[in-house]
């Protein structure tokens, strides 16, 4: 950040009084410019035990496979987010039944929520960041090409979940690993 968004001037990186992190601060108007986390919103929709997936038309990841999912818009739920996301990507209802996933990814400031949802119809296609959707029971994912950490850990505990016949809410974090 260079500039305040409330006056156009210059902003510097310093600890405000009463803080401990360094945040941006305008040198004209005071203005604290806070930083936080962006939420990622998804689902896992489910029809008749098996999972939706969406193959990637956009970086990162182009070409693998993931879950609908993407950034929460302002003035939505979660769950709206989720049901918004999958008629973008793989142009399906979806109604959600719970949360499943939450994996907190702080090397990159984000936050993944993931829900079980159920389809509402056997009716799926691809969208604007698709490539191709599939229906996949767990034996057929393409598990060497799922996109990212956070959807392969709800997708395992999904269907370890699922073979259970009890779903739960589970909790991670997604630690990048850095070589020594």
């Amino acid at each position: 950040m260079k500039y305040c968004s409330e006056c156009g001037h210059q902003v510097v990186l310093k600890v405000p009084p009463d803080d401990h992190l360094p945040r941006y601060m305008c040198v004209s108007c005071g203005t604290i410019h806070y930083q936080n986390p962006k939420l990622v919103v998804g689902c896992i929709p489910e029809w008749d035990g098996k999972v939706l997936l969406c193959r990637r038309a956009i970086d990162p990841r182009k070409g693998c496979w993931t879950l609908p999912a993407g950034f929460m818009e302002n003035n939505e739920t979660t769950e709206q987010a989720a049901m918004r996301e999958t008629a973008e990507e793989a142009l399906a209802e979806v109604d959600i039944l719970a949360p499943l996933a939450l994996v907190s990814v702080p090397h990159i400031s984000q936050v993944h929520l993931l829900f079980h949802g159920r389809l509402r119809r056997e009716q799926f296609g691809v969208g604007a960041e698709t490539l191709e959707t599939a229906l996949f029971n767990q034996s057929v994912i393409p598990w060497e090409g799922i996109a990212f950490p956070s959807v392969r850990y709800a997708l395992e505990r999904f269907f370890e979940d699922q073979r259970r016949g009890q779903y739960g809410f589970h909790v991670t974090t997604w630690r990048k690993i850095t070589a020594p």
